[in-house]
Parts: C-alpha cells; sequence; structure tokens
C-alpha cells in the first residue's frame, strides 16, 4: 500500500525571500571582511611629551642641568672673586682725591714757611724740623686715607660676590626643580593633545567598524523578518556590532567593578562583626 506523505510548503513570496535573502548572504560573504579599515590605532606622542622627553634626558638631570651656575659662583670665588665687581670709576675717585689732598699738604708746607719768616726762622733748623714733621705725619695721613679708599672698595667688591656667589649657588640648587615643573607642565598638556588625538583616532575607527558591517546588519535584519514571517512568530533582531568601549569608560567599568568589590567585602566584615 502507497504512503501518501504531504508538506506544507511556505508561500511563494516567503520561498522568493528566502532565495533572495540566499544569494545575497553568498555574495556578501564570497569576499573576506577588510579588516584594516578599522584596526585600533595608538596615537603617537604629542610634541610637548616629545619636549619633555628630550627635556628630562638631556638638561633636566645630572650635574648638567646646574653645572654652568656652579661654574659662575667658581668664578665669584677666591682671592680674585673680588675683581669683576671693583668700580672701574674708583682709581680715578683716588686719585682725584689725593690731589686734593697733595694741594692742601703744599699749601700747609707753605704756611710754615711763613710763620718761619715771621719768627726770624726761616731757613734755620727750626724750620727744618717743622716741615720735617709736617711731612710725615703728611705722608702718613695720605697713605691712611688711600689705604682706606682701597680698603672700601675691596669690601664692596668683596660683598657683592660673595652675594653674587650665593645667588648663583641657590639657583643651581632650584634649577632641577625648575626642570621638573616644566617637564611636569610639558608632560601633562602633550598627554591631554594626545588623548584629544586618540578618541579621534577611536571615533573613525568605529565608525569604520560601523560601515564595514552595516550590509551584514542589514542583512541579519532581513532575514530576522524573513523568519519571522516564515514562522508567524514575531522575531527580534540583535546587532552583530555593538561599540566598543572607550578608555574612560573602561576606567568607569573597573571603578564600578573594584567598588562592588569593596561593598560586598564591607558586608562580609560587617557580618563577621554582627556573627
Amino acid at each position: 500500500m502507497a504512503v501518501q506523505q504531504t508538506q506544507a510548503l511556505p508561500p511563494q513570496y516567503v520561498e522568493d525571500l528566502q532565495k533572495d535573502l540566499g544569494t545575497q548572504l553568498t555574495a556578501l560573504t564570497a569576499a573576506p571582511l577588510d579588516t584594516s579599515k578599522f584596526a585600533p590605532q595608538v596615537a603617537g606622542q604629542d610634541q610637548a611629551q616629545l619636549d619633555a622627553y628630550k627635556m628630562a634626558t638631556t638638561q633636566g638631570q645630572g650635574i648638567g642641568a646646574f653645572q654652568p651656575y656652579v661654574s659662575q659662583a667658581g668664578a665669584y670665588s677666591g682671592p680674585q672673586g673680588y675683581q669683576g665687581f671693583m668700580s672701574p670709576y674708583q682709581q680715578d675717585v683716588i686719585d682725584a682725591t689725593l690731589a686734593e689732598y697733595d694741594s692742601q699738604t703744599a699749601a700747609g708746607i707753605t704756611g710754615i714757611g711763613q710763620q718761619a719768616a715771621m719768627s726770624g726762622n726761616l731757613g734755620g733748623g727750626r724750620e727744618g724740623v717743622m716741615r720735617a714733621n709736617y711731612q710725615n705725619k703728611s705722608d702718613m695721613n695720605r697713605a691712611l686715607l688711600q689705604s682706606g679708599m682701597l680698603q672700601q672698595g675691596f669690601t664692596q667688591a668683596n660683598q657683592l660676590a660673595n652675594q653674587a656667589f650665593g645667588q648663583q649657588q641657590s639657583l643651581a640648587q632650584q634649577v632641577p626643580g625648575l626642570y621638573g615643573q616644566d617637564i611636569g607642565t610639558l608632560r601633562s598638556a602633550g598627554a591631554g593633545q594626545q588623548g584629544q588625538t586618540q578618541a579621534g583616532l577611536d571615533a573613525l575607527r568605529e565608525q569604520n567598524r560601523l560601515a564595514a558591517y552595516e550590509p551584514y546588519e542589514r542583512l541579519g535584519f532581513q532575514q530576522t523578518g524573513v523568519a519571522s514571517i516564515a514562522s508567524g512568530a514575531p522575531g527580534q533582531y540583535q546587532s552583530m556590532v555593538q561599540p566598543n568601549p572607550t578608555p574612560l569608560q573602561n576606567a568607569l567599568g573597573i571603578a564600578s567593578v573594584g567598588g562592588g568589590l569593596l561593598g560586598n567585602y564591607g558586608d562580609y566584615l560587617r557580618g563577621r562583626n554582627t556573627g
């Protein structure tokens, strides 16, 4: 006895849709997907970061950062350190002062001669003694005046040299810290710019990825629709392309997980304390 078999075939329009879907799927998957268009890219270092690296490796580290100030400080020390601070007009002042002193001395000697003439001792031994005593005292005073002015100039120059020495020493101590601040500022500014560039690369990668998967998404949505029509049951399409999390989202996710772990650990401790 022959067995009769019946088969419920889908409507013709459903078969046509399925056939068209298969044709599109075959054509779409025939060629490999070019993933190079949405491959991850890493933003290069910003110029500020490169400058910070150069400064840190060539200028901001070691003795090279403060050696010029140490060397300059050394030039202000030692027996000749004061010479660069001597007033260029000091000798002119000394010469003018001594010339005035000599003029007054000459006037004094003239006065001795006049006194000797009035007393009748002009040219005598008494006048000679008076002249000699006056000249000796005048010469001593002149030498004291000259040495005093020289000592005053030396003291002032030496004080200025010591002050300059201290300033150079202070700069030598401050320079590494100042370099460190500059390096930190450059790094921070460069990192911000690098992050902005990286965000642009990530956005472009997502754009290219979505564009590459758009035909697959469209075909998948069509497949869900055809299956829903064929089965008579409503279908729900689930996208194959999910946006990749940004570095900020990753950081927030890590922070969220960490917060949950800490919260669970706190619950555990409270349970032990009350148990």
